[in-house]
Parts: C-alpha cells; structure tokens; sequence
C-alpha cells in the first residue's frame, strides 16, 4: 500500500504536503537500510501502519496555528513526522533516547524541509520545556505516560477542542490501562477502527488524557 491510502482519506491536501507524503517512501527505505527505525517486514506497509496510524490524532484534534506540541519517545518520527506535514503551523519538538533515531528523524525532517520540526536526543525525564499537547505512540502505558507528561504540559493557553494535555495512540486493552489512572482524571477515546475502514486498526484507540 503506497501514498494513495493517505491522500484518500486527507483530499484537501496541498501540494507540498502530497510530495512530502510521497516523499515519505523512499527516505525511510533509504534510512532503514542504515539504521533500523522500522521493522524490515513492516516497512512495506509503511503508510498503513505508521504514516496513517499517526494521522488519527489529526482526525481525533486539529491543532491550532503557533500550537506547540511534543512527540515523546517518537522513535524514527512518529506520530511527529505525519503530523507535522499535515499541520506545517504547528510546532513539533521529536524527542527519543536514542541518539541513532534521532539522527534519522533530522535527516528526514531536513530532506522533506520541515521547518515546524525540532529533534532532540533526550530521555522524557530529563526534558524540562512545556508544550500544549504530549502526543505519542506505542511508548509506555497510560500511567507512566501520565507521570511523564506532567512536566512538560502548560496550563496556559488554552485554546483547543480539549484541554491541554497527552494523546496516545493506543492498542491492547485501553480500558484496563484507564482504570490504572488516578482518579478525577478525564480522559476520552476514539476508535480509529472507525476512522479507517483497513481492519488493521481494529482495536486501536487515540486517548485523551488531562494532565
């Protein structure tokens, strides 16, 4: 499956945002090659599995012009990278551990010329700036994620569709990790089986998290 399963579901794209996507196939065959960000038996499915996967936050919340967000543990960039073509107004700080990853996700960034794209090879913990939203994906569960994004969540301003806080792209049983959370913290989910009609993402959820 190529570009086209993205540029379906996102038609109002412009053209640079379609190249980018286009793009997105031949950069991280190339990076791959050199470093493994993604599974050598997924890269094939490049755009089902993480380009389109990463878009969920973008069907779940539109992110605001000047908004300042953080992909925590975004590995070879995502959900970051997607996100950040789709919402070139949007400010987005790529964060891993892994130095290795980050060096891929530079790399991308700078060949697909994202200005609105900051990397860095820091651990979660040790980061101390503050965004609007905390988004990651496949990284640790809810609770830990949680624990995490206090630090780097700002209280003000306020200015989406909900408030200020962590959006995960989930799998697994998503209830049991909300169960885990501490009390009086809301949360909302969304089914991206519903958004995408590829039954890969049966089961997948985006979740909301106040922090």
């Amino acid at each position: 499956m190529g570009v086209d399963i993205v540029l379906d579901q996102f038609p109002a794209l412009d053209e640079t945002q379609r190249a980018r996507f286009a793009a997105l196939d031949g950069l991280y065959r190339e990076w791959n090659a050199k470093i493994n960000v993604i599974s050598r038996k997924d890269i094939d499915a490049l755009y089902l599995h993480h380009v389109l996967h990463s878009l969920a936050i973008a069907r779940f919340m539109g992110f605001k012009e000047g908004a300042r967000v953080i992909d925590l543990g975004t590995g070879g960039g995502f959900p970051g990278i997607p996100l950040a073509i789709l919402f070139p107004d949007t400010s987005f700080t790529l964060v891993d551990g892994t130095r290795k990853k980050i060096a891929v996700v530079e790399a991308v960034a700078e060949a697909l010329e994202l200005s609105n794209v900051r990397a860095l090879a820091v651990r979660a913990e040790e980061h101390r700036e503050r965004y609007e939203f905390v988004v990651t994906r496949a990284v640790a569960p809810l609770p830990q994620l949680l624990e995490w994004s206090r630090r780097l969540v700002q209280s003000e301003p306020q200015r989406h569709a909900l408030p200020n806080g962590l959006i995960a792209l989930k799998g697994g049983d998503v209830d049991a990790e909300i169960k885990l959370l501490p009390r009086r913290i809301a949360t909302e989910t969304a089914d991206i089986g519903k958004m995408f009609p590829d039954p890969w993402f049966q089961g997948k959820q985006v979740v909301w998290v106040q922090v």
